[in-house]
């Protein structure tokens, strides 16, 4: 049985043999967890996970469900999170930055319990009613309140057969009949179908359909949104002039219904075109705020960097999961010894173990607090600006900025946590292949992360492409200061590790990871810079040097940036006022394994641009990396507690903060259906000769 700590929100652990290892730590765990969220925020989880828990409908499973049956559970999921009213009416009348933490964090408890159940909601609440808050007016309210409302079932229509992340050529059509007062929906062919649309497959009433806007002259206006009825919300079955279906079962997520659509000149009333950035009047002429097409299709995609800040919430606290599952199991396997015949130690004491593990640990912390930075700047700006101007100023200089910051933290986190659940798969042995580890749902639930609301390489792509224009500018814009870096460029780029060392500055520092970083963005940008000019030379191709520009040295720049801003976002909270001074040491190991891991896999490029010769600065950077992790081995478990949730919701057999790991692995063993019974079909598999002596 546990208590709750000082606060009542967090409650302690059980007695049990991870105390050998959690007794080692010189900090109070929940006051680091302190540090890497809101306590506030922090609540207001433990409240959702609290109702959760005595839910029958949210009990873990045993066994996998069909496909139907686990759209169904979390179709019912749905329906019984608006039931239990989790956000208190107040929370919608306030301050609109704490109204999304307090809607993101319930999402987040959500997700950490059932993914596909928060998704479906992410997606049909959050996204829909952003979206349609960001391009819709006031005609589109009531569609706006019974969706927030959860009164209706809705989904985004993006992505098409033959096209994703080129959207300018979406081929669905809108073509507005002035005699009718109606625009006409039509797909083309079936390349041309909305595909992989969220709760669109069997359960969605009407979609957000982005298509291309014709007038009746003929003329394109672009990508525009429209509120498309795709089904009677009473009935579920399909209007007549469309045909819509699920796409099928995919390797997770199987609670969401993703389903394609397609349209034969469909139409829907005048007043359904989403007409905050442009509108059809009766008249049949179009009217847009914009005079560039291509500022409109920025406005409304940019309305989707939101929801690439859910995607890197739930990819934390994913990476979490499986970091505390690998920690606390290699606390408590013991295999081998110093002694022939003595006592096994834990696998946690092996050098190669700790490399193994002991990053994404570091990882998790510093990847949840820069995803919480980069949010609240988005909250506090982003929102702001399009509130005061009434839709969009997206070309303005802080917009550009943070659509970097998101373009490269979004494949920065996804890909750590997608190689930490294998790692931690793998560093859990045999026992991490069992379903009851958990981390085989944790990797095929996570895996589309890596995918959707932007490919992790094309967004990446977008991030280097705003800094190759910072680097070009004539001046550095860069409001948030994460470019910053690119105003002392000559400077920077005149350095090396033996310059560094003669300026006594210590490997072990924060100083030395940030100039290694800084250096390590410059060369990229200018090496990328040179490429890219030298390929327009020969070529007189912008968009073939753009293109050839991507691989060793843009794909490198993206990653470097959003590492490096991970990395200031950690130092610059663990220099505030409300860390406490037990705390310095461990958080300080955290950012040196870190950055110093970081480093290590930047490699080959230091030595390629003549930051290093030899093998010192190598030796020197792996060095003090398993210096790191030594020093960090006293410290992991009680980390690993600070990111891990209730037993329940992590739900791993290998991962239980009661640390009885054998006995929770003998009761899986022992309970699973069927377990010691004799198959029903023994008699198939008995060998012809053994049947005639029966």
């Amino acid at each position: 049985m546990t208590k709750d700590d000082g606060d009542g929100v967090v409650p302690d652990l059980p007695r049990g043999p991870l105390c050998e290892y959690r007794n080692r730590a010189k900090f109070n765990w929940k006051e680091f967890k302190k540090v890497l969220e809101d306590p506030k925020l922090t609540q207001i989880k433990y409240n959702v996970w609290r109702k959760l828990e005595s839910e029958p409908l949210f009990t873990p499973l045993t066994s996998t469900l069909s496909v139907d049956e686990q759209k169904e559970r979390a179709a019912k999921q749905v329906n019984r999170i608006a039931d239990l009213e989790l956000a208190p009416a107040e929370i919608y009348s306030s301050d609109y930055n704490y109204r999304v933490r307090y809607l993101m964090s319930i999402n987040e408890a959500l997700h950490a319990v059932c993914p596909s159940m928060s998704v479906k909601i992410a997606l049909g609440v959050g996204l829909f009613t952003n979206s349609l808050l960001a391009m819709g007016t006031e005609r589109h309210s009531a569609i706006y309140n019974a969706a927030w409302n959860r009164e209706i079932i809705t989904c985004l229509a993006i992505t098409e057969v033959s096209h994703g992340s080129n959207t300018k050529r979406c081929r669905t059509t809108a073509t507005h009949d002035p005699e009718t007062q109606e625009f006409v929906i039509n797909t083309p062919d079936f390349e041309a179908a909305k595909c992989w649309v969220g709760n669109l497959g069997k359960t969605a009433s009407i979609a957000l359909l982005f298509a291309i806007l014709y007038t009746s002259d003929g003329q394109n206006h672009g990508l525009q949104g429209f509120l498309v009825p795709i089904r009677d919300p009473k009935t579920l079955q399909p209007y007549p002039g469309v045909i819509v279906g699920d796409i099928g079962e995919k390797i997770g997520l199987n609670g969401i219904d993703n389903g394609f659509v397609m349209f034969n000149n469909y139409r829907i009333p005048r007043e359904n075109m989403l007409n905050r950035m442009g509108d059809v009047t009766p008249e049949g002429v179009y009217e847009s705020t914009f005079t560039e097409p291509g500022k409109i299709l920025g406005a409304v995609l940019e309305s989707f960097s939101a929801g690439r800040l859910g995607i890197m919430q739930e990819s934390s606290n994913t990476l979490s999961h499986a970091a505390v599952i690998a920690v606390r199991y290699a606390a408590l396997r013991k295999q081998f010894g110093p002694e022939k015949d003595g006592p096994e130690q834990s696998i946690i004491e092996y050098q190669l173990h700790q490399w193994r593990i002991f990053p994404y640990l570091a990882a998790a912390c510093i990847l949840k607090v820069s995803v919480f930075t980069l949010t609240e700047i988005y909250l506090q700006t982003v929102q702001k600006s399009q509130a005061e101007s009434n839709g969009f100023e997206l070309l303005t200089q802080i917009v550009s900025e943070i659509h970097a910051l998101v373009s490269s933290s979004k494949p920065l986190v996804t890909w750590t946590a997608r190689d930490a659940i294998q790692e931690s798969r793998e560093a859990c042995g045999g026992h991490g292949y069992l379903k009851a580890a958990n981390l085989g749902e944790l990797r095929n639930n996570h895996d589309p992360s890596c995918t959707y609301e932007g490919d992790n390489n094309v967004l990446g792509q977008q991030a280097s492409n705003w800094l190759l224009r910072q680097w070009k500018g004539s001046k550095v814009e860069s409001p948030v200061g994460s470019a910053n870096f690119i105003e002392r460029r000559e400077l920077i780029l005149k350095n090396n590790f033996e310059a560094v060392l003669a300026a006594n500055c210590r490997i072990d520092s924060s100083e030395f990871i940030t100039q290694c970083y800084e250096w390590l963005m410059c060369w990229l940008l200018h090496s990328t810079n040179e490429q890219f000019e030298r390929v327009e030379r020969n070529d007189a191709d912008r968009f073939k040097a753009r293109n050839d520009s991507q691989v060793y040295r843009a794909r490198d720049l993206s990653r470097a940036y959003a590492e490096y801003n991970a990395l200031e976002s950690f130092r610059t909270r663990c220099q505030r006022g409300d860390v406490s001074t037990d705390l310095k040491p461990v958080l300080f190991n955290v950012y040196l394994l870190y950055g110093m891991w970081c480093i290590d896999r930047h490699l080959a490029t230091f030595y390629a641009g003549g930051f290093a010769v030899g093998p010192r600065f190598a030796d020197a950077v792996r060095g003090t990396l398993l210096e790191a992790c030594d020093q960090f081995k006293d410290s992991a478990v009680a980390v690993a507690d600070a990111l891990a949730p209730p037993d329940w919701v992590l739900n791993s057999v290998l991962g239980k903060s009661d640390g009885r790991l054998y006995e929770n692995i003998q009761s899986v063993f022992m309970t699973n259906p069927g377990a010691m019974e004799r198959p029903s079909w023994w008699k198939d598999i008995i060998p012809t000769k053994m049947k005639s002596k029966l």
